[in-house]
């Protein structure tokens, strides 16, 4: 799919600005931008104005903008990395696209750059195979099919929630992996998409993803936050938590979720090892997770994204709340979200 065979009044590309000076990363983006609605959210914590260069339909949102929409108290949600999650709430379009600001386009194995937005689009357009898994991929991709012995009666597959792209230069690694590795570099462009399987849980990264707005986007949540979060990828988990909460959800409600295609290039930036010397709870809170999400079911009666994240937060108060307290603020982060949600767009 190209820009031009795109509905682009159904698109908003959402950015969370960590950084003031925006003009090299949006003018990377310009060939593929333009015509776009762009949705600007400034880190509130961000003391500089933005530069953001001309020629781009944009919308900027900053603090003053938050406390107007959801009131001061509830404007604390929205720092650091998790400020995107206001772009999410305001925007009245169909599909979301969130690249991070430190991102610029990749080229293909050919020296082509890749256009991320219209693959994102196209990968939550095409349905998605979740119930059996195609050893040939996405079989909706140019070139591919569905495999011999892939039942006829899962060849329709089920609508796409959200598309995880990928990243070449600076993968997004963990910092102790990172500390250990310090000269890694992801250099492998692996031309393939492919639906996460049923039941089967990801590490969601915040860097270079898409999702259909109208499908889920209350399960797009700001909700785990670490005591010294940072302003690097490393040393936050608000992505990965409220990535697992979306595919749990999503497979409850009978929707798929892609990864692969696109990559981004992803520039070079914190240090690793200055963040290992942090006391950072990221580990010890995703082992705790995952099993957590292994056993849960929601039930049956949770037939909305918001019911689904309502029960899933009571889940994680219950069975979670008394072994860390930022799984209680992450439970009671997810109902206010929800409160939010309703609120902000009933009143459109």
């Amino acid at each position: 799919m190209s820009s031009s065979e795109i509905n682009k009044n159904e698109v908003d590309i959402v950015i969370g600005a960590l950084n003031a000076d925006l003009t090299q990363f949006l003018n990377s983006w310009r060939p593929f931008f333009t015509g776009f609605h762009l949705i600007i959210v400034k880190d509130p914590e961000l003391k500089e104005d933005l530069n953001i260069p001309e020629g781009f339909d944009v919308d900027i949102y900053s603090k003053p903008d938050m406390e107007k929409v959801v009131g001061a108290s509830n404007a604390t949600m929205f720092s650091g990395y998790s400020c995107r999650y206001f772009g999410y709430l305001v925007s009245k379009k169909k599909y979301i696209v969130s690249i991070d600001d430190d991102c610029v386009p990749a080229k293909d194995p050919k020296g082509l750059l890749v256009d991320a937005v219209s693959q994102h689009v196209s990968n939550l357009e095409n349905p998605a195979t979740p119930l059996f898994f195609n050893t040939l991929y996405d079989p909706y991709c140019e070139g591919a099919d569905f495999v011999r012995g892939y039942p006829f009666s899962l060849r329709s597959g089920v609508p796409c929630a959200a598309s995880c792209g990928l990243w070449l230069n600076l993968a997004d690694l963990d910092a102790p992996t990172q500390a250990l590795k310090t000269e890694q570099r992801n250099t492998s462009y692996v031309d393939a998409v492919m639906t996460v399987p049923l039941k089967a849980m990801l590490p969601v990264s915040g860097i270079n993803i898409a999702f259909n707005r109208e499908l889920v986007g209350p399960a797009l949540v700001p909700a785990l936050r670490i005591a010294g979060e940072g302003k690097v990828r490393w040393e936050t988990l608000e992505d990965v938590w409220c990535g697992m909460c979306l595919k749990h959800i999503s497979d409850h409600l009978g929707y798929g979720v892609k990864t692969g295609l696109p990559y981004v290039w992803r520039n070079e930036r914190g240090d690793a090892v200055e963040s290992l010397r942090k006391k950072w709870e990221g580990m010890k809170l995703m082992e705790k997770s995952v099993p957590f999400f292994d056993s849960l079911k929601l039930p049956e009666s949770a037939r909305t994204v918001e019911d689904c994240v309502v029960e899933l937060a009571k889940a994680v108060k219950e069975q979670l709340g008394s072994d860390d307290p930022a799984f209680t603020q992450a439970a009671d982060a997810m109902v206010k979200w929800v409160q939010l949600w309703k609120s902000v767009n009933s009143s459109g």
